[in-house]
């Protein structure tokens, strides 16, 4: 249980990474800040995945982030 976890983690750690680089590429000048501000808007209004991944009801345990 523990190692799928630990799998979970992970992949969600290689895909904010992988963001991260594409915001840069695509914004070779911003500052660090600006890449982080994108990325925090980009966790909270992904195309296509606006109310998350699954279905149900969304989560609203991020709100106070906004």
């Amino acid at each position: 249980m523990l190692s799928r976890m630990k799998m979970a983690f992970d992949l969600y750690e290689t895909a904010e990474a992988i963001m991260r680089q594409n915001l840069r590429r695509r914004f070779p000048g911003a500052p660090e800040a600006e890449i982080e501000r994108r990325l925090v808007e980009w966790l909270h209004r992904r195309p296509g995945a606006e109310h998350g991944d699954g279905e149900g009801r969304p989560s609203r345990r991020f709100e106070r982030f906004e």
